[in-house]
């Protein structure tokens, strides 16, 4: 097969989709169980007054200030961006992947890593605006400990949109862009851990099981995550909109704005300010993408089976 017959068949087939409906699948399912986990972490990272304390405390004083259905608060923004977000990270990379493999070469870790992170940046300009939007969705109507967080009035999605894009320009919607674009080394570091501590286990040929495997996914994704939690907790701030800078525009702007974000994180909180709610992200990351995967797994084996395609899974 020649190479550009190689990258029509990766980038436009049913197997592609199949990894992108799957992967957006078992994301979706795997947030909606642990989604008070993604409330708690949410309001630790934007509301610096709210006292950081472990996360059954915290989802407790929610639910009795606000009610219970509040730590579902925004569940279908954020379900909605993350179905869109993972059905173009999974399309992407899979789509890569098909193109790579028709290619000449064996398949190696580093190129994996590059698909990988190319994956990472199309996911997040094209998806930004709708986790900014969801980010607004998901603090209103908040209880803030913080007096200088004021509320905000959306009425769904659009009006978020449009009120977003009216009052504060286009602009506005790829708050937070350049932390995400950086944050694609979070599923980059996670894949190398993975793949170190995966050649360690089968060593000598050994067989490595599926607990082995959930384990070492999970070791791999707790490191990734807190390697890069402090620009994630930069990433809400700014998303949230409500962070005024320094009123430079640009790239200097955002590289600033990110800066004087850590410094102030630090002088108010200490350098452990950088990791407040990181107990909360841990627990509900960890166990979102091992949930997440296993779904994932079930659905494309189910239904490669079905349309009668040898596909062999490979992470």
């Amino acid at each position: 097969m020649s190479n550009n017959g190689g990258s029509a068949v990766g980038l436009l087939s049913y197997e592609t989709l199949v990894h992108a409906v799957a992967g957006a699948t078992g994301s979706v399912t795997a947030m909606s169980v642990f989604f008070p986990l993604d409330t708690a972490k949410s309001r630790l990272q934007v509301d610096e007054k709210r006292r950081s304390r472990s996360t059954p405390v915290i989802l407790a004083e929610i639910a009795k200030e606000e009610g219970f259905l509040s730590l579902y608060r925004g569940w279908f923004p954020v379900i909605s961006s993350l179905c869109c977000s993972n059905f173009v990270y999974f399309y992407t990379f899979n789509a890569l992947k098909k193109v790579a493999a028709s290619g000449a070469g064996k398949p190696r870790p580093s190129r994996d890593l590059l698909m990988g992170v190319v994956a990472g940046v199309v996911n997040v300009l094209t998806t930004t605006p709708m986790w900014v939007v969801n980010t607004r969705l998901k603090l209103q109507g908040v209880k803030f400990r913080n007096e200088d967080l004021h509320q905000t009035h959306y009425r769904g999605i659009f009006d978020a949109f449009s009120q977003i894009i009216a009052n504060e320009g286009v602009g506005t919607l790829w708050n937070g862009t350049l932390p995400s674009l950086i944050l694609v080394l979070n599923p980059a570091v996670q894949f190398m851990f993975y793949e170190a501590l995966k050649r360690k286990a089968g060593k000598g040929g050994r067989r490595i099981s599926s607990g082995q495997i959930f384990l070492i996914g999970a070791i791999a994704k707790a490191i990734a995550t807190t390697a890069t939690y402090p620009l994630q907790t930069v990433q809400a701030i700014l998303r949230f909109g409500q962070y005024k800078g320094d009123g430079k525009g640009g790239l200097m702007g955002s590289l600033s704005n990110i800066f004087f974000l850590f410094m102030d994180r630090i002088k108010n909180h200490g350098f452990l300010g950088l990791y407040k709610g990181l107990e909360a992200k841990l627990l509900q990351t960890v166990l979102t993408a091992a949930l997440m995967f296993v779904i994932y797994e079930k659905i494309t084996a189910a239904t490669f089976k079905v349309m009668g395609l040898n596909q062999k899974m490979k992470h």
